[in-house]
């Protein structure tokens, strides 16, 4: 971390270019003139000084009033604000959003930031377990219910009792299941698996999935009376490329996360990864961004990440059918369109209000940009 300072008799540029390549903070020529080294000394600890308060500056508290997201679009930050009235209330919430979007860390959220936050908080993936024992992990099962169960087992939604029970990827849960979920979201009373005997349970139900359940409750894949129980609130999260500038903010606050980890001293992004990170179209959302930006900067040779060290392709140079104004209209047109219907969690009328056009003018829009309410 120390800044390095190269002094050579050998004068010639092809060796002061090297030395700055490699790291080096300058170049002071032989025989060494006091008064330009002191300059160029002083001019390095101050960059460095520099180098330190960036580093301290992004990894300061954000703006969002939840601990593990990291945000300054608006959209998001009023999803924070509405987890953290809903946190106050036991009230189901269905989660809908892409993987990697955040929605455990806003589950986490709904549980740490009210009444239950003492309680147990109990997560289970439902398209994780195989669907022959993810009705014993949900419910628990008693001694000799079925071949290998040697003792009595309290289920997952038993040891969230007077907590937060939060069903990750609950579009996978098996048709089989669903009808037994339901009547213990009614009566909040569940039977282990082989038992007879009532275990009546307070838990709250947080869910989340990236899969249309509505579509699937139309034709008859996900119970529709499942759906209105899980769905008292829904919340749509934006995925990373409808966030405005967060790609960037959050590629910041990985890499001093990161630089402090790995005991590394970088000094941020260099234009082309600013660049990259900004025009990546981030499919798998914060969390790709956090480990491309955790791999470069445990990898990268030098003390500025590069588009290269993020492993992503540097924005090509505008041609000149980027630069014909219809499509440039288009563009702008779609990106507007997106950041409305983000900002309103994929309510059309709430758009059609922020855009200043009526419903009808929003339908057509989305019919030419070939959009969806919740893309």
């Amino acid at each position: 971390g120390m800044p390095i300072i190269v002094a050579s008799g050998q004068g010639q540029r092809e060796h002061t270019l090297r030395a700055i390549g490699l790291g080096a903070y300058d170049f002071c020529e032989k025989p060494v003139d006091l008064a330009v080294l002191r300059t160029i000394v002083d001019r390095a600890l101050r960059l460095r000084a520099l180098e330190e308060e960036n580093l301290r500056l992004a990894a300061l508290p954000r703006p969002s009033p939840i601990r593990d997201i990291v945000t300054a679009d608006e959209g998001m930050l009023r999803i924070c604000h509405t987890v953290e009235r809903l946190s106050q209330v036991s009230v189901p919430v269905l989660l809908l959003g892409e993987s990697g979007t955040g929605k455990e860390a806003l589950a986490r959220a709904l549980h740490e930031m009210g009444p239950r936050a003492r309680k147990p908080f109990v997560a289970i993936n439902c398209a994780a377990i195989p669907e022959p024992l993810l009705e014993s992990e949900l419910f628990g099962h008693e001694r000799g219910a079925f071949t290998g169960a040697v003792r009595q087992v309290a289920g997952r939604i038993e040891a969230a009792n007077g907590g937060t029970l939060f069903l990750d990827e609950v579009g996978d849960l098996p048709p089989s299941l669903q009808a037994k979920m339901l009547r213990f979201l009614q009566e909040q009373v569940i039977e282990r698996v082989g038992g007879r005997t009532p275990i009546r349970v307070d838990v709250r139900i947080v869910s989340a999935t990236n899969q249309p359940l509505e579509e699937q409750a139309e034709q008859g894949r996900f119970r529709a009376d499942l759906l209105y129980r899980l769905n008292s609130l829904t919340l749509r999260i934006p995925p990373l490329r409808e966030r405005g500038e967060d790609p960037l903010l959050l590629a910041r606050w990985f890499l001093a996360r990161y630089a402090r980890e790995f005991n590394r001293r970088l000094r941020g992004l260099d234009a082309s990864a600013a660049e990259a990170v900004m025009a990546h179209r981030w499919p798998g959302n914060v969390r790709e961004l956090g480990n491309r930006v955790r791999r470069a900067a445990l990898m990268a040779e030098g003390n500025t990440i590069s588009a290269a060290d993020l492993e992503l392709s540097p924005p090509a140079e505008p041609s000149e059918v980027d630069l014909d104004l219809r499509a440039a209209r288009l563009r702008a047109e779609r990106a507007t369109i997106e950041r409305a219907l983000a900002r309103s969690n994929g309510s059309l009328a709430a758009a059609a209000r922020l855009l200043g056009i009526s419903r009808p003018t929003i339908y057509g829009l989305l019919e030419t940009h070939r959009l969806s309410p919740n893309q």
